[in-house]
């Protein structure tokens, strides 16, 4: 409840003339804001608010108290203050239309900044969505929307909300190509890197990211930041020839050595085998998405690292066992075999499954592209295989051939004339 005094005041200049309202209202806001102590400011604003809204001042004597008002309520440094008076001001404000669009849009700013300072973002988030970018008052230029529209990508990824954040970024898309901003043109990059990174799109994340760590106009440590986040989702990809490009790219760029991940990035650039313990301490600077369960009950790191072994494998033999194979990943045969013919069907390794002798033949490396069937791919190798077969007999016969005409001119002449 409003101080008597601020109450009586009130009353005062309610009964006052139109003439005296605007100065006695000015007068009184800025003895609230000095004076109220911070159990009661809230209710001061609030009987303030009411009666400066709830009262029929004209728009030429309203607007700029209410300006005034914003830029005083602005200043309040406590969040909880700005939160229970700012919703009431934008409840206030609804009604009375367009004539208060700049006015509305900044009590919902400072609102959201008090939701966030409370790290309710999904609050803020939501306050942002409700400001009105396509105004009859003011033109918004590209710039004007697309900060709003990234903040509130950022909120909605701070809560890990990737469906409403990818929705929003969608709007920045179509203004983006018009944005002259550099910061707001990172923003967006590291915000779609973030979406790519959280629906577990990892190449297209380790692109983003990589391509973020050489932007020059972020801080070092910042670039330093985003290269690593690169190397953790080109380390989840799936095993293939694509993630193979980019471990290489990673792999050669000279700034990688000093970070935290180099050792397992290198590991995995050369094939080679991870041991639980390595895999152990990388987990420990995983992101809670990075260790969701899987379909299969896997975690997303899990089934990398599982991919990766099972690709070492392919550099390590010539063929395997299907129950060894799952021995040496540490898991089932049944999953095991399971892991081989998804990676073989979509061309990220390179063979083909025996079933019958239980073994698994890996051919050197995966071409990149699904392949259109078992039966056609076991035809292509056969036929590959008896043409090979004849040619090394013609070549045989040749070198046979060519002995016999060396070493035994007069009897190869005398075979030949018949």
């Amino acid at each position: 409840m409003a101080s008597s005094e601020v109450t009586s005041a009130i009353q005062s200049i309610e009964s006052a003339s139109a003439g005296e309202k605007p100065s006695r209202y000015t007068a009184l806001l800025q003895s609230i804001v000095a004076n109220s102590s911070a159990d009661n400011l809230t209710a001061n604003l609030s009987a303030y608010a009411r009666s400066l809204l709830e009262e029929s001042l004209g728009v030429v004597i309203l607007r700029p108290l209410i300006a005034n008002f914003v830029e005083q309520f602005g200043k309040v440094t406590d969040a909880e203050v700005k939160i229970e008076v700012g919703q009431l001001v934008i409840d206030l404000l609804a009604p009375k239309g367009a004539q208060y669009e700049e006015q509305d849009t900044r009590v919902k700013e400072i609102l959201a900044d008090a939701y966030e300072g409370e790290e309710d973002y999904i609050k803020s988030a939501q306050t942002l969505q409700s400001i009105s970018l396509d105004s009859t008052q003011k033109q918004l230029s590209p710039d004007d929307k697309a900060k709003v529209w990234i903040r509130i990508v950022r909120c909605y990824l701070e809560e890990d909300d990737t469906t409403n954040a990818f929705t929003q970024l969608n709007k920045v898309k179509s203004v983006i190509h018009s944005v002259k901003d550099k910061g707001t043109q990172l923003h967006f990059r590291l915000s779609q890197a973030r979406i790519y990174d959280s629906q577990r799109a990892f190449l297209d994340a380790a692109q983003a990211y990589h391509t973020m760590s050489l932007e020059m106009l972020i801080d070092e440590d910042e670039r330093i930041q985003a290269l690593s986040a690169a190397i953790v989702c080109a380390i989840l990809a799936p095993a293939g020839p694509l993630r193979a490009r980019m471990l290489s790219k990673l792999y050669k760029d000279e700034r990688t050595t000093s970070t935290e991940h180099f050792t397992i990035l290198e590991k995995i650039f050369f094939d080679r085998l991870l041991r639980p313990d390595e895999i152990k301490a990388f987990e420990g600077a995983l992101q809670p998405h990075h260790l969701a369960k899987t379909a299969d009950g896997s975690t997303v790191l899990d089934k990398a690292i599982l991919e990766h072994n099972l690709l070492g494998a392919s550099k390590l033999y010539n063929n395997i066992g299907i129950d060894q194979l799952g021995e040496l990943l540490g898991i089932d045969a049944d999953k095991a075999e399971d892991y081989a013919a998804k990676m073989l069907e979509q061309g990220r390794l390179a063979g083909y499954i025996d079933q019958i002798d239980r073994l698994i033949f890996f051919e050197g490396e995966g071409s990149g592209e699904r392949k259109t069937g078992h039966a056609e791919r076991i035809a292509g190798k056969e036929l590959r295989k008896w043409d090979a077969n004849v040619q090394g007999l013609a070549e045989e016969v040749e070198k046979v051939t060519t002995m016999i005409q060396n070493q035994h001119p007069e009897f190869y002449a005398s075979q030949m004339v018949h």
